[in-house]
């Protein structure tokens, strides 16, 4: 037994030990050979570097897209603003129109100018009967008495015809005051008018507005603005209705001016939110 034993132990000792699995190497560039030499996904992270290029070159048109978007709209901005304020600053004498001036509400009337003319024609009429009469008596055709009555008669009727004292009897105006009156309206009113055209021409100016208000356009507004281009305008102007219809044009472009006004004000309010100081108008600095 004891032999068996000795022989179980001897043959224990020389079978051969179970084989053991390698271990990991400390070099780490063997493990990424071995991979490689396995065929292994080394390749993995420059893959996902590639792919991560390829998404961020995806990405940049877009934000390349936005940011020209925004450059337009900032230079056309910035291009708007500069064409209102030029309008504002070339059409801003129309604030200045003189609204009964130029319509002429105390303009007298043809009736009244009729009634003046007729009693203009009796007063002369009278005048001219009396001194007939005065004449005749000189030269003996009526009696001396009707000769000295007609006499008398035609010197108060000329002096019933001197304006300080006919306005004693009397408050109607003259055929003679109604038409100075008409002279003096239209010639102020033809001062007012070149005061505002100036030297550069106001309804010319102001029809570059009619993209604010149509009726800018209308054709019976083509000759005035011709003649306001070629700095004539004022003295062209000789009858109450080219001063009115002066005074249409002129309160259709005071509307189109108060909305150029507000879309400059909204525009100007924009680019301050915006933060485009340079687009947004700085206030003028004071003396």
């Amino acid at each position: 037994m004891a032999d068996n034993a000795t022989t179980t132990m001897a043959g224990g000792v020389d079978s051969p030990p179970a084989q053991l699995r390698a271990g990991r190497p400390a070099d780490p560039t063997a493990v990424i050979q071995n991979d490689l030499d396995n065929g292994g996904d080394a390749d993995q992270p420059e893959s996902k570097a590639t792919e991560r290029g390829e998404q961020s070159g995806q990405a940049s048109p877009g934000v390349e897209n936005e940011q020209s978007q925004q450059d337009d709209e900032h230079r056309q901005a910035q291009t708007e603003l500069k064409n209102l304020r030029l309008m504002l600053r070339q059409c801003d004498r129309v604030l200045l129109m003189d609204f009964d001036l130029l319509s002429m509400s105390d303009w007298p009337d043809n009736y009244s100018l009729a009634q003046a003319r007729r009693r203009r024609d009796l007063w002369l009429l009278s005048a001219l009967v009396a001194a007939t009469l005065f004449l005749s008596g000189l030269t003996g055709f009526v009696p001396a008495w009707v000769a000295g009555g007609a006499f008398g008669a035609s010197v108060i009727i000329l002096l019933l015809g001197v304006p300080a004292i006919r306005r004693i009897y009397t408050s109607k105006p003259s055929y003679l005051d109604l038409v100075w009156r008409r002279q003096t309206m239209l010639s102020d009113a033809r001062k007012h008018i070149a005061h505002l055209e100036g030297s550069e021409g106001l309804v010319w100016q102001c029809a570059r507005m009619a993209r604010y208000n149509a009726s800018l356009r209308h054709g019976r507004f083509s000759d005035m603005i011709r003649l306001s281009e070629q700095r004539v305008l004022p003295r062209c102007l000789t009858k109450r209705e080219n001063f009115r219809h002066y005074l249409i044009y002129m309160l259709e472009a005071e509307r189109a001016y108060n909305k150029i006004q507000q879309a400059f004000l909204d525009g100007n309010q924009m680019a301050i939110d915006k933060g485009w100081q340079e687009v947004a108008a700085t206030p003028e600095p004071r003396a």
